[in-house]
This record gives structure tokens, C-alpha cells and sequence, in this order.
């Protein structure tokens, strides 16, 4: 069997440059020689340069890093590592199902790569199995090795909550697995190096992979629930928010908010848990019944929105929309899997204009991947409406500063964040 690498020996790539993999690469160049790997050159390029479109990564981050990190395209630079940490996004196909092309594509860069006793270590967010079942044997076919026993695996999901630049990487627990006893003490040492808040090391690959899946499930269907309550209240004339604030007096209740759940881990990872599920002839009902509800809210804010407009004897066929916010959360770029895709399109079903004014995502990307024209920009009025999508700062700040400027008489202020009173707001979700 071949021998694992001392910690002092640890030399890492870390294979996808991402919201994850970037932030992992500058704190773990701290501790070890450490050689960030994407495909896209571009991005290798931003990054040499010292910045990050993501803005996942701080100057110091960086500063602090660059004794230790080299950025590279060219795969035949991955020889020189010995632990591998793959960190590409798992996301689902247009018919929900889990699409690992990407993982797949990164388990064979890192099968060309390996030397007995090497390591790789999974932070992709998969269903349980999916590290030995699927990723294992692409690694076996290319490199021509045997798994535990010329190379071994990990498995240590990601915990990076994008835009939160208080809890940082090391300040946030990492589970941590191993596929021996070895492997999962080398896991749980590398990483411990890094993450000052402590490791919890998992008694199996399969564990931690379930565990991940579950950290979002759990959250997916608490906002299902709260989404549910937020339409039954507005049928019943009550304040959503105003009942969970009285709620939330309670010292055990949970503070969970009605809103669009998009992003690559809420509105993904459940996907993957009930593809699973299936596969072995296990029907999830509580799960796809809060994936259900989660995935119609877009449509039920379009069409709340147009019934409003039409009580204020607007002409909607004719009315211009101002949608403020299209990524999937607050004070980040990231546009994937957002929710303000789908409001915009049905808003459009409805009136002659939607505008969307985002002060952060990229207005390419948002037309490559959405076929939707954003401005980084306001666009100017008079509109009929203005729907609040996402709370960044830059849209906090306008509505501190009113936007009735931007609404001709009569006009709907749709309010889907919390973001003014609720006597400033038409409607509200």
C-alpha cells in the first residue's frame, strides 16, 4: 500500500477558483505550498493580478497568501502537488437532476495528475455515494491507480456563505471524512490547520456527504413554510413580518424570512438528496413539497404584483417595471440560479417593460446565461412599479433615500426584502 504524505510534506492543489475554492486557497497557502488550478485562464489571469470578481477574497486575504499561492491553467502544473481538493460547483440540469459534469471533468484532471499516495479531498456538494461511486473510479481510469490503496480520498463539504465577510473561513466548523483511517486523520489534520473554529470529523465519507445535503435541505423547507404562512397572512390582511417579530419573542422560534430561494445551494442541493432517493425507490414527500412551493414564489410575486397595479387602476399592459436586484442574494455578484430570472420573465408575460437595475452582477452574464438585459446603472423613470428583489447596500441606500422620484403618480412599490415600512410599500411579501 502506498504511503500517505507526511503533514509537513502537504502540498496542495486546489482544483476550481470559485466563491469556494479561492477563499480555501488563500488560507491554506498560509499553512502549505499551495497551487490554485481552474480552466478558465481568464479568471488565472484576474487572480495573478491580485483581484477577484467574486470579491470572496480580501486584499489581505491575498497579501497574506502570496508567499505561498501559485495560479495556473496548465494542468501539467498539478504534478507537482500531492493532495488535491476539488471544488467545483454541482449544480442541476434544466429537468432538476443532479448535472456532475464538472465534477467529473475535475476527478479526471485530477486522475491524469496523482502519484501513489496521493490524496483527494471533495468539497462539491453531492448526494451520499456520490464521492466512491462516481468521482472514484474516474480517478481509477485515468490514472491507472487503485483506490485505497495507491490513492485515497476525503470528503470535507464547504461551508463558505457568500458576501459574509464576518465569518470567514476559519472561523466556520468543517465536517471532515476520510476513506481509511489514514486518509481521514490527514483530512482532519490539514484542515485543522486552517479552520480555528474546529473540525468534526465524520466516521465516513458517505456521512459527511449526507450531512452537507441535509444543512440545506433543512433550510429549504423552513422558508417553504414561512413562504406558505406569508400567503395565507396577506389573504388574512396580516403582516407577515410583523407575526414573525412577535414570534420570534419566543426564545426557540426560528428566525427564517419569506423571500425568492435561489443560489447554488438552497434551491440545488435538495435535488440531489431526492435524485437519490429515487434511485433506490424512496419517495421524499416534505422535501419536493417545500422545493414546490419555493420554486412558485417568483410567479406568485408576479402575479400579487400585476393584482395590485390592477386595484390601483394602473395599465398594466402598458407599464413599465423597475426590478432592483438580480442576483440570488445580497452585496454578492453571483447571478446563478437566481429567482429574479424567473420574476422577470413572468412579469414580462404581463406588462409592455420589465428594467432591472443591478449595481453588482454582470451584465454579459446575466444575458449569456438568462437571455436578460440588466443595467449596472439606474435606469431613469417615471415607472409603474418598482419591485424590491435584493437587499444590497446600494439598494438599502435608495430606498433611505426615497424612491418616489422614480415612480409616476399612483405607483406600486412592490417589496419583497423588507427594505421600507410597510406603510411605504403597496405590497410586500
Amino acid at each position: 500500500m502506498a504511503a500517505l504524505p507526511k503533514l509537513e510534506a502537504v502540498r496542495v492543489a486546489i482544483v476550481g477558483l470559485g466563491y469556494v475554492g479561492l477563499p480555501l486557497a488563500v488560507y491554506m497557502a498560509r499553512h502549505f505550498p499551495v497551487l490554485g488550478f481552474d480552466i478558465d485562464a481568464g479568471r488565472i489571469a484576474e487572480l495573478a493580478r491580485g483581484h477577484d470578481r467574486t470579491r470572496e477574497a480580501t486584499d489581505e486575504e491575498f497579501t497574506a497568501a502570496k508567499p505561498n499561492i501559485r495560479f495556473s491553467a496548465t494542468e501539467a502544473d498539478l504534478s507537482s502537488c500531492n493532495v488535491f481538493i476539488v471544488t467545483v460547483p454541482t449544480p442541476i440540469d434544466i429537468s432538476r437532476r443532479p448535472d456532475l459534469t464538472a465534477l467529473e471533468k475535475a476527478s479526471a484532471t485530477v486522475g491524469r495528475a496523482i502519484k501513489p499516495g496521493g490524496l483527494v479531498i471533495y468539497e462539491s456538494t453531492v448526494y451520499p455515494g456520490a464521492t466512491e461511486e462516481v468521482c472514484i473510479p474516474v480517478i481509477e481510469k485515468f490514472s491507472g491507480l487503485s483506490f485505497n490503496r495507491d490513492f485515497f480520498a476525503g470528503y470535507s463539504p464547504e461551508r463558505i456563505n457568500p458576501g459574509d465577510h464576518k465569518h470567514r473561513l476559519p472561523s466556520i466548523l468543517k465536517i471532515t471524512s476520510g476513506s481509511t483511517h489514514d486518509a481521514a486523520n490527514l483530512v482532519d489534520a490539514i484542515y485543522s490547520k486552517v479552520i480555528t473554529a474546529g473540525t468534526h470529523k465524520a466516521s465516513s465519507i458517505r456521512v459527511a456527504e449526507a450531512a452537507k445535503v441535509i444543512e440545506n435541505i433543512q433550510r429549504d423547507v423552513n422558508i417553504a413554510l414561512i413562504n406558505e404562512l406569508a400567503m395565507l397572512f396577506k389573504q388574512m390582511g396580516l403582516e407577515t413580518r410583523e407575526v414573525l417579530a412577535a414570534a420570534g419573542t419566543k426564545w426557540n422560534f426560528h428566525g427564517y424570512q419569506p423571500g425568492l430561494v435561489g443560489g447554488h445551494c438552497i434551491g440545488v442541493d435538495p435535488y440531489y438528496l431526492t435524485h437519490k432517493a429515487q434511485s433506490l425507490g424512496f419517495h421524499t414527500e416534505m422535501i419536493l413539497a417545500g422545493r414546490r412551493i419555493n420554486d412558485g414564489m417568483a410567479a406568485y410575486v408576479a402575479q400579487d404584483l400585476i393584482k395590485t397595479m390592477l386595484k390601483r387602476r394602473l395599465r398594466v399592459e402598458e407599464a413599465r417595471v423597475l426590478v432592483l436586484g438580480f442576483t440570488f442574494k445580497e452585496n454578492v455578484p453571483d447571478t446563478r440560479n437566481t429567482k429574479i430570472a424567473d420574476l422577470v420573465r413572468e412579469l414580462s408575460d404581463y406588462v409592455a417593460k420589465v428594467e432591472v437595475f443591478d449595481p453588482l452582477a454582470d451584465a454579459g452574464e446575466a444575458m449569456h446565461e438568462y437571455g436578460i438585459a440588466i443595467s449596472n446603472s439606474l435606469p431613469a423613470g417615471p415607472f409603474d412599479a418598482a419591485v424590491l428583489a435584493v437587499r444590497h447596500d446600494a439598494i438599502a441606500e435608495l430606498c433611505r433615500e426615497g424612491l418616489g422620484g422614480l415612480l409616476r403618480s399612483g405607483g406600486v412599490i412592490y417589496d419583497i426584502k423588507g427594505l421600507v415600512p410597510a406603510g411605504e410599500s403597496h405590497a410586500r411579501l
